[in-house]
């Protein structure tokens, strides 16, 4: 198989994965609905973020607007360097490190840019409509990102010496995030991790 087929499956694997869970957690669960999967370790927990990935939120309507034309130029710019690589006869494993970026980057628009169009509003203890009467929820390019996976490694208390919080309980690794999201930070993990020479070679 050619190295641009692998990158084209490998984003529309990751990108049908990503958008299935989203219209499935979109359609089925109300805001802030949340279903332990694996006993207090891992949730489905229904969120939704109008700003950056995992749950971090970006300057209003107009960072929000930013974001997305900012996301919409970088994954522009990854089709072009991943077709330029191509060409150039870079290694599959690099390739594939940069589809997995690149198809994190498409899902996420999607939601932003189209989200807001094709579905109502996710309110506590409704469920969104699918292309509702009345219209969507927000105009093109401002739809909120569905974000549905909640781990929280480690729950505990500040023990009685620690400063300003003590007494108190913590909990480690808070972001809710989606699948396209993990894509995004494995492909970049993967790269500087395992592709460093690559790229220190160019």
């Amino acid at each position: 198989m050619k190295k641009s087929h692998w990158s084209i499956l490998l984003v529309l694997v990751i990108l049908l994965a990503d958008q299935l869970t989203k219209i499935l957690v979109k359609t089925s669960m109300h805001a802030d609905e949340m279903i332990p999967l694996i006993s207090d370790r891992v949730f489905i927990y229904f969120v939704e973020n109008p700003g950056m990935a995992f749950g971090f939120e970006f300057g209003g309507n107009w960072g929000k607007l930013f974001l997305t034309i900012f996301r919409l130029i970088a994954s522009g710019f990854i089709i072009y360097y991943i077709r330029t690589l191509i060409k150039k006869n870079a290694p599959l494993d690099v390739i594939i490190g940069l589809s997995v970026i690149l198809a994190g980057a498409l899902g996420n628009i999607i939601d932003s840019a189209f989200y807001g169009i094709l579905f109502g509003k996710s309110t506590f203890g409704s469920v969104a409509e699918f292309l509702p009467e009345g219209g969507g929820y927000a105009p093109f390019l401002q739809g909120h990102v569905v974000d549905m996976i909640y781990c929280p490694v480690l729950r505990g208390t500040y023990p009685d010496w620690f400063p300003f919080w003590a007494g108190e309980p913590f909990t480690f690794f808070k972001p809710i995030f989606n699948i396209a999201d993990s894509a995004i930070t494995v492909g970049v993990f993967y790269l500087i991790i395992f592709q460093r020479k690559f790229f220190r070679d160019i």
